[in-house]
């Protein structure tokens, strides 16, 4: 049932707890690397292209202010809701099929929020948007842990953040020189040519690679018994509120930057898309450092050292945040410290959770994806109503958020060590 395999070399063996030296790393597949990042990019091109046209759709649509956020909180919502219907198809019937099917949704709804005359017809096709695209980050991530082990599984995903990471970069700058030239419709548009082009390269070159044990595991048990017995892993569950934690700052970060960064701090919009891909670009740089200390330290062992860093930057960001001290120049470089933590945090804390049940990891990736977006979500709501003009609000945040990231980690996650 595992059909042919899509050109990643698959490891055999005892799955390792991410604390002993890793092995030599693989050979990079970089044609599948590309695929697999294309498809996991689908929800930042969404996100960043669209932000810089917030205003003129709204302007456009004749909305409000809180009509033009929940377009947002809408594609939030759909790609934490999605991941837990993707993730358990890909176990059942392979993963090919939920990836074409996502995509097929995504390019019908996407062609609608270009159409949209009303704020409620472009919230709820954002929201079928998402629904669509999130099959393919869910999915692919399922790909990689079908083909590694626990250490290379977190180098693999490192390496899809590299690929995927440019979305953050260039998707502010293009969405802003397409609302300047074409208008906001012309977006959507784009991100349809480019869900259609991902799609023919899936439905061409990826190849099945789903294993008989995942299959028959599948077909014993229906989604929300996969979902209990995952549930009661306690390093899965470690792992996931250790990510989604520290996902949250992203989410509040992505919320938050449009007011911060262009009322607050007086950047122009047509700078507010070089400010935002300054720090993707740390995101990027690190998440490949955390790629070649992989080639000496486990998964684990990074998780550890990143953990407790990132709440050091967390605390000094919410002194900064609340005092007012320095204001911009000692706010931003902080934010892209903390941002940058993402890099470290996220490709090993879901190479660890894959780890824990590879024949469940659908179903895996999918809790992991779906506890990233909603605690997001959440994170990023309660920080927009607890705003008070200032950076305040969201800095406290991020810095409970990088605190409890690590605190799961300590207590559910990483292994204990032995006593003698």
């Amino acid at each position: 049932m595992g059909g042919k395999r899509a050109g990643f070399p698959r490891r055999h063996g005892r799955l390792d707890r991410g604390m002993s030296r890793p092995a030599a790393a693989a050979p990079v597949p970089w044609g599948l690397v590309i695929l697999l990042g294309a498809l996991t990019a689908f929800a930042p091109m969404s996100i960043d292209m669209y932000l810089p046209s917030l205003p003129a759709i709204g302007e456009a649509l004749g909305a409000s202010a809180a009509q033009t956020q929940t377009t947002v909180a809408a594609f939030f919502a759909g790609m934490a809701i999605g991941q837990f219907i993707y993730g358990p198809a890909s176990d059942r019937f392979g993963r090919r099929g939920p990836i074409l099917f996502g995509i097929a949704v995504y390019l019908a709804a996407t062609a609608v929020c270009a159409l949209s005359t009303t704020p409620e017809m472009l919230i709820a096709a954002r929201f079928v948007q998402a629904l669509g695209g999130c099959a393919g980050g869910v999915v692919a991530r399922a790909i990689v842990r079908d083909h590694f082990d626990h250490t290379e599984t977190a180098r693999m995903l490192s390496l899809l953040m590299l690929v995927m990471g440019i979305a953050p970069i260039v998707a502010p700058l293009v969405g802003g020189l397409i609302l300047q030239v074409a208008g906001w419709r012309a977006i959507f548009w784009v991100l349809l040519a480019f869900a259609f082009v991902v799609g023919a390269f899936a439905l061409f070159r990826l190849e099945e690679s789903r294993s008989a044990a995942t299959a028959i595991q599948a077909r014993g048990e229906n989604p929300f018994a996969a979902f209990g017995a995952l549930l009661r892993q306690r390093r899965l569950v470690g792992y996931a509120l250790a990510g989604a934690l520290n996902g949250a700052t992203l989410f509040t970060y992505i919320a938050a930057s449009p007011v911060l960064l262009i009322e607050v701090y007086g950047i122009s919009p047509s700078n507010f898309g070089w400010v935002f891909g300054l720090n993707a670009a740390g995101v990027i740089g690190a998440s490949q450092a955390n790629r070649y200390l992989l080639r000496y330290m486990g998964p684990d062992q990074v998780l550890a050292r990143a953990s407790l860093i990132a709440v050091g930057f967390g605390l000094m960001l919410a002194l900064a945040a609340v005092s007012g001290i320095g204001e911009r120049w000692t706010v931003l470089p902080l934010l892209f410290l903390i941002l940058s933590t993402y890099g470290f945090i996220q490709g090993n804390t879901m190479a660890g959770a894959l780890s824990v049940d590879a024949t469940r990891s659908g179903s895996v990736s999918a809790l992991m994806g779906g506890a990233s977006f909603g605690v997001g979500a959440v994170a990023a709501s309660l920080t927009g109503l607890a705003y008070d003009g200032t950076p305040g609000p969201m800095g406290v945040a991020m810095a409970l958020a990088l605190a409890g990231s690590a605190l799961a980690l300590r207590t559910l996650a990483l292994p204990r060590p032995v006593v003698p």
